[in-house]
């Protein structure tokens, strides 16, 4: 059966892919934040799985205020890289994995969790730049991707419980899979950061490090963090944080299996005014 073998966890700034696109990565400014990646980098090619599992909000460019989906999956076959207003990323196609996309739409809907099923998308520097971060700059990606776009843009959105509860759906889905496929559960966006009004550029380093030592510890407790905490401690883009319950949510020791291994942990600021967190999380074999 297919299998969940780690989770990666880290933030998906979109300066980040331009300093990648244009070459900045060893100017000083760039050069901690990416140095922070070099470890990722490694171990993903050691540890390579057949499919992640990508969850990630998109940014105004698959979907608009006319059609918000709270949880959306890609089942394509294919995704293009999304045009931002200033060209497409110079990054390869993501290629998807139709089958166990749907598998997962099957049974995570079937436990009476509402997905979108979306058989074409663009996607955009939230997916793409997490998978820079993670593969350098390949001629193709070296696995299989399902994009997973949830809706932390325009409220109301998702709990933290819900999105907890979420991961563990997922989880059983994907065990639930015939084939034999070793399966990654990537969550993006955050930490805390604010883009507009009188907070804009807030960066809260205590709250961002508490956060992180509580999703390795104790998530439970993590998933039930309300809304307003989010956005008064990591500001009002910082809810793009519950995205990485999702991911949590499907570690084994969720389901009682033994707690994950702490294979990486990364914390930068600022990157364009933001935070960057970044963790890697093993299941045990």
């Amino acid at each position: 059966m297919a299998r969940i073998t780690a989770s990666v966890y880290t933030s998906h700034v979109p300066a980040i892919g331009a300093a990648i696109d244009l070459g900045k990565t060893h100017e000083p400014y760039w050069q901690p934040l990416f140095a922070g990646y070099e470890f990722s980098k490694q171990w993903l090619r050691e540890h390579t799985p057949d499919v992640v599992f990508l969850v990630y909000n998109d940014h105004a460019t698959a979907f608009s205020l006319e059609l918000i989906p709270t949880f959306a999956i890609g089942t394509a076959a294919e995704f293009p890289i999304a045009d931002e207003g200033w060209g497409p990323r110079p990054v390869p196609p993501v290629i998807g994995h139709p089958e166990l996309a749907s598998h997962i739409a099957q049974s995570v809907i079937q436990e009476d969790f509402d997905l979108t099923i979306v058989n074409k998308m663009a996607v955009d520097h939230g997916l793409t730049v997490p998978l820079s971060l993670m593969c350098g700059q390949p001629q193709a990606w070296p696995f299989k991707v399902i994009p997973f776009a949830v809706n932390v843009v325009q409220y109301p959105v998702p709990s933290g419980r819900r999105c907890f509860q979420l991961g563990q759906a997922i989880r059983r889905a994907i065990e639930s899979f015939d084939d034999d496929l070793n399966v990654q559960i990537w969550g993006t966006g955050g930490m805390s950061h604010q883009l507009q009004g009188p907070r804009a550029g807030l960066i809260n380093k205590a709250w961002d490090n508490q956060f992180l030592d509580r999703l390795i510890d104790d998530p439970a407790a993590l998933a039930e963090v309300p809304h307003i905490e989010y956005v008064r401690e990591a500001g009002s883009e910082g809810i793009e944080l519950v995205m990485w319950l999702i991911a949590r949510g499907a570690m084994a020791d969720v389901a009682g299996g033994p707690k994950p291994r702490v294979a990486h942990r990364f914390y930068h600021v600022p990157a364009s005014n933001t935070a960057v967190g970044h963790l890697i999380l093993e299941n045990a074999a």
